[in-house]
C-alpha cells in the first residue's frame, strides 16, 4: 500500500481528546467475542483503536450524529483495513440498538454533548448485557479556568452583568461537576467500579496563539462570542487577548488546565 493511500489514516485523535483517550484505553477490560459500542466517535477514536486492540472477534459499533464524521471514519477504517468497525448515524438519547448487546460501551469525553444525559444514559443501561463495562470520560467544570477567569473580569470591567450569567451558564451545560455525573449514573442502573480524576495542561506561547489555535478557533470561540452583544465581540475579545499575553509576558507562556474524569462502571 502506497504513503499517498495510508494519509487518510493518520491523525485519528486530537491532542485533546489524548490524555482522556489514553486514561479510556486502560480502563478497558479488554475481551474477545462481544460487541462494542462508541458513543459519539467524532474522528474514529476510540472505535478504530478498540476495534483492533479487540481484534476481529468483536464488532466495534460507533454512533455520531454528523454525517462528516461518519464519511471521515468510513475512509479512515476503509484505509486502515479495519472490517470489524461500523459507523452509523445517530444520538446518544435513542441508540439504535436492542436490547442487552453490548458487552462493553465507551464514550471519550462525548456524553459531555449530548442533549439529555439521564436519557443517554439510560439507553447506555438498555443496550448493555448483563456484565457489560461502561467508561466513560469527560472533562470538568475548571476546564480552562485561567481563560474564564479573563473571560469573566474582562465582562465585569464592560459592565456585562448578564453576559457573566450566560458565560456561568455555558459553563454549567457542558461541564458537569463529578457528584452529579456519579449520582445520574448510578440512577440509571450501572454500579461504579472505580472514578478516576485526572488532568493536563495546554501550554501556548501566549494568549494570541491560544486563541488562534485551529482546534479553539473551530471547537469553542464561536460559543464563547455567542455570549456577547454582536458589537462587542470584537472589543472583549481583544481585551482577552491583550490580558492573556500580558499574563503570559509575566509566566514564561499561557498554561490552560483540563481536569478530566474517567468512570468505569459496570451493569449488574
Amino acid at each position: 500500500m502506497s504513503a499517498h493511500s495510508l494519509l487518510p489514516s493518520y491523525d485519528d485523535l486530537p491532542l485533546w481528546s489524548a490524555p482522556f483517550g489514553l486514561t479510556l484505553l486502560e480502563t478497558v477490560r479488554m475481551k474477545t467475542g462481544i460487541n462494542v459500542l462508541d458513543l459519539g466517535s467524532g474522528g474514529g477514536f476510540p472505535l478504530l483503536e478498540l476495534a483492533e486492540r479487540m481484534g476481529k472477534t468483536c464488532n466495534v459499533y460507533g454512533i455520531d450524529p454528523s454525517p462528516d464524521s461518519i464519511a471521515m471514519i468510513t475512509v479512515k477504517k476503509e484505509a486502515r483495513n479495519i472490517g470489524n468497525a461500523r459507523i452509523s448515524k445517530g444520538v446518544a438519547e435513542k441508540i439504535p440498538f436492542p436490547d442487552d448487546y453490548f458487552g462493553l460501551i465507551v464514550s471519550n469525553n462525548g456524553l459531555n454533548n449530548v442533549q439529555d444525559q439521564e436519557a443517554a444514559l439510560g439507553e447506555c443501561y438498555r443496550v448493555a448485557a448483563p456484565g457489560a463495562q461502561m467508561v466513560l470520560t469527560m472533562n470538568l467544570p475548571h476546564t480552562m479556568t485561567e481563560f474564564y477567569e479573563v473571560f469573566e473580569v474582562t465582562l465585569e470591567e464592560a459592565g456585562l452583568e448578564e453576559e457573566i450569567r450566560k458565560m456561568h451558564r455555558h459553563i454549567d451545560g457542558k461541564r458537569k461537576p463529578v457528584e452529579y455525573l456519579k449520582e445520574i449514573i448510578l440512577n440509571s442502573g450501572f454500579n461504579i467500579i472505580s472514578i478516576n480524576i485526572d488532568g493536563f495542561k495546554l501550554r501556548y506561547s501566549d494568549g494570541s496563539a491560544f486563541l488562534d489555535h485551529s482546534f479553539i478557533r473551530n471547537n469553542f470561540r464561536e460559543s464563547w462570542q455567542a455570549i456577547l452583544p454582536g458589537n462587542q465581540v470584537e472589543h472583549v475579545f481583544a481585551v482577552i487577548e491583550s490580558k492573556l499575553n500580558t499574563i503570559a509576558a509575566e509566566k514564561g507562556g499561557l498554561l490552560l488546565s483540563v481536569p478530566f474524569v474517567c468512570f468505569d462502571c459496570m451493569k449488574p
